[in-house]
């Protein structure tokens, strides 16, 4: 039986920082505009995407959020950056300071090693 090659999930660190815009709103609407306006319209045009959120506005002043973005591949990677470019998110309520995007562990996969990583105990 032949082996089906996988590919591993695509990881986007999308560094953001709030807009005016987005900080005069209050969190009741934030939160509104984001389960109306953007996640429909991801949801509607992607699929295979997760997602988590960081907060960094203790600590930075120019990224005030990380969003850590996990698709299956890049296509579906790429869907969702043409649905967040379609609403309100993309430099109206967030400017996207820089995407940081990769696979965990590529160097192993092409160098055929298992990874090097450290082991919670």
């Amino acid at each position: 039986m032949p082996v089906e090659e996988t590919h591993p999930p695509v990881t986007a660190f999308m560094l953001v920082k709030t807009t005016p815009e987005w900080l005069a709103m209050t969190v009741r609407e934030r939160v509104d505009a984001f389960t109306t306006q953007i996640v429909p319209t991801i949801e509607a045009k992607t699929a295979g995407v997760r997602s988590r959120f960081y907060d960094t506005e203790f600590y930075s002043a120019r990224v005030t959020d990380v969003w850590v973005w996990e698709a299956d591949d890049h296509d579906a990677y790429q869907l969702l950056i043409d649905a967040l470019r379609e609403t309100p998110f993309w430099d109206r309520y967030f400017e996207v300071v820089d995407l940081l995007v990769g696979t965990e562990n590529g160097y192993a996969r092409t160098y055929g090693l298992d990874p090097v990583a450290t082991i919670a105990t």
